[in-house]
């Protein structure tokens, strides 16, 4: 739980005493103090999520040492008066949390870190306030302090107090990638392309780096001890899609190593652990050698390489070569050990057909008949260019080096759905990989994109509007795409799509509104009323979404006069009576961006019976939530007052 992995309380205790009482020596005191300072030092590299952070504590920690140095070596030493004492066993309190928080970063779960980044930031503030505590009225006169040090400690001081009244800074773009992958059970090419950017800001691509993800994980579950089961599914969901992006076949978390079917009669059959794949951890049926000479199972080793390393998954060494070679000696081993203790290994039915072309003929002509004068030679290879595009970054390198952007891109002006439809999809499978979403935009294809987004069938418009998202990762695009014309369009996909079009629609908007024009193009498209209807409507299940788009626009001033309505209020005030935890927690955060610079619908909101539900929420709702809430009964009573 989160006391465990930060050393804070429970939401809801009550602040422990403060310490009375010498239990230690004076100069044991500062030997500690100086250890823990030491052992927080101790920590080099943290996660990315909280790098920045966690530097600044560390330079915090830093600039207090001097005074606890100049105590330690004074001679002969002055003892503590009790107040001087009491405060710097407050600040040893301090300068413990600290050092869990750092440590908790260090090793911590990614994953985890970042879904609870409010939580994890709340935690650095708690360590701010406990050393501006320790500090404010620190007996000076009492201690003997040179005067340089103190005015050090004073000045530090002094930003300490600013530092600790700094706002939530929330990613809005990486809560809303969260928001998308764990909602949406589909395997959506879309979905892919925010699984790889998680993938990449979470810096969990390799074998190694999943690895250590999984453990740090099983020890929160550990700590967790069944509480936050919500949470932790989410968690362990996420790592599984990130693994399998990775292309590593492995999904038990919580065991050591996986046991399949055909072992569950035999759990205590003990397997020579050269007869497992080191991906799949489970025994081989075809193992091959690649060019670190380490062995692997076909199946998993091809994927991993699919899906575009270039590394040994074991030792992390460069392949120099992508070959597998047959191991018959270790097959031929495997399986007598197999028949020995009288192991059945079924082989996989979902095995690949091995093609008789290879790839690096086939891709080069599939692109070459995009432009044959022949429509149906065209629907064939445009068909199966979209299924390639979707399996491999190899693939998608080879159709992109053999001109496949510039002939899909021509093929979107073709009146024929179906070839609309899968070029359009082909086009948003090339965009999964980085380098194409510049490509494609330089193209010319974003305004042809937006025409089958306005004209075309219902596959081809969410196809559009997933394409349109992918490509809006580059922030230059979002730029092109909304002067380009793209924003009405999705608002009305939002408005008249099936409910995968909806999806679409809104994740590509929010993508779109973190660039600041666009918000106001939102407004002018008539986005609001969308999104209201969206919030009363309970069968799409899309208020989380909804209320992350207003989030957006409550954030530009002249978008916030639009929006910010006393009926706006009281929708959110109802959804904060009647929702889910996480639709409570989306409209806290609108409500509360709306009434810090708007304090009459902050009253109006009160009025309409937001207080209770405040109380309420901030004994019970989630963790982030119940920080919404309490800053929200803060500026109540300033409106109050």
């Amino acid at each position: 739980m989160l006391s465990s992995m930060f050393g804070a309380r429970p939401a809801g205790e009550p602040d422990p005493p403060e310490p009375s009482g010498r239990h230690l020596s004076d100069v044991d005191l500062l030997d500690e103090l100086l250890a823990t300072v030491g052992a927080a030092r101790a920590f080099q590299e943290f996660r990315r999520s909280q790098r920045k952070e966690c530097f600044t504590l560390l330079r915090w920690l830093q600039l207090v040492l001097p005074l606890i140095e100049e105590l330690r070596e004074a001679s002969p030493p002055r003892p503590l008066t009790d107040d001087a004492y009491r405060r710097l066993a407050l600040l040893s309190r301090a300068f413990q949390a600290a050092r869990r928080l750092l440590r908790c970063c260090h090793d911590g779960s990614k994953i985890f870190l970042s879904l609870e980044s409010e939580a994890v930031q709340g935690r650095f503030r708690a360590v701010y306030e406990k050393v501006n505590l320790a500090l404010d009225g620190m007996p000076y006169s009492d201690i003997g302090i040179s005067d340089e040090v103190k005015e050090q400690v004073e000045l530090i001081n002094a930003q300490l107090k600013r530092s600790k009244k700094r706002a939530d800074t929330q990613d809005m773009e990486l809560a809303m990638d969260f928001l998308v992958v764990l909602q949406d059970k589909e395997d959506r090419s879309a979905d892919r392309v925010i699984l790889e950017r998680l993938a990449k800001k979470l810096e969990l691509q390799s074998l190694a780096d999943l690895r250590a993800e999984t453990m740090a994980i099983k020890k929160l579950i550990n700590e967790r001890n069944g509480q936050q089961p919500e949470s932790t599914e989410q968690i362990i969901e996420l790592l599984n899609k990130l693994k399998d992006v990775a292309g590593i076949d492995e999904k038990n978390i919580l065991g050591e190593v996986h046991i399949p079917k055909y072992l569950e009669k035999c759990p205590s059959l003990m397997i020579p652990n050269d007869f497992l794949c080191p991906i799949s951890l489970e025994i081989m049926t075809d193992p091959v050698i690649i060019a670190s000479g380490r062995t692997y199972e076909r199946r998993s080793i091809q994927k991993w390489l699919d899906a575009g390393q270039r590394t040994c998954p074991k030792t992390q060494q460069p392949l120099a070569h992508l070959s597998l070679a047959p191991n018959f000696a270790l097959k031929n081993l495997i399986l007598q050990w197999c028949e020995n203790n009288k192991v059945e290994i079924q082989t996989r039915a979902d095995e690949p057909p091995v093609e008789e072309v290879s790839k690096e003929v086939l891709i080069p002509s599939l692109v070459k008949d995009l432009s044959s004068p022949n429509l149906d030679v065209q629907r064939k290879a445009v068909k199966k260019i979209r299924s390639l595009s979707k399996e491999s970054p190899e693939n998608r390198t080879l159709i992109t080096d053999s001109g496949g952007i510039a002939a899909l891109v021509g093929l979107l002006q073709y009146p024929d759905k179906k070839i609309q439809d899968n070029t359009v999809t082909s086009l948003l499978n090339l965009s999964i990989d980085e380098a194409n979403k510049v490509l494609i935009a330089k193209g010319n294809a974003i305004p042809l994109i937006i025409e089958v987004l306005k004209n075309g069938s219902v596959e081809g418009q969410e196809n559009s509007a997933a394409a349109l998202f992918s490509l809006s990762m580059v922030d230059e695009n979002k730029v092109v795409i909304g002067a380009l014309g793209g924003v009405p369009p999705l608002v009305n996909l939002l408005k008249n799509g099936t409910i995968r079009g909806k999806k679409d629609a809104n994740t590509a908007i929010f993508n779109l509104l973190l660039n600041h024009q666009n918000k106001l193009r939102a407004i002018e498209a008539g986005i609001v009323p969308v999104l209201l209807k969206i919030l009363d409507d309970a069968k799409l299940s899309m208020v989380d979404e909804a209320l992350s788009i207003f989030l957006l626009l409550g954030s530009n001033s002249a978008c916030r006069a639009t929006i910010g309505t006393e009926s706006f209020v009281e929708t959110l005030v109802r959804i904060i009576k009647e929702g889910t935890p996480k639709n409570k927690e989306c409209a806290l955060s609108v409500i509360l961006e709306l009434g810090s610079c708007n304090n009459a619908l902050m009253v109006h909101a009160l009025g309409f019976g937001l207080q209770e539900h405040l109380t309420e929420i901030a004994k019970s709702g989630t963790s982030r939530a119940q920080r919404k809430a309490n800053s929200l009964i803060q500026l109540a009573r300033k409106c109050q007052s």
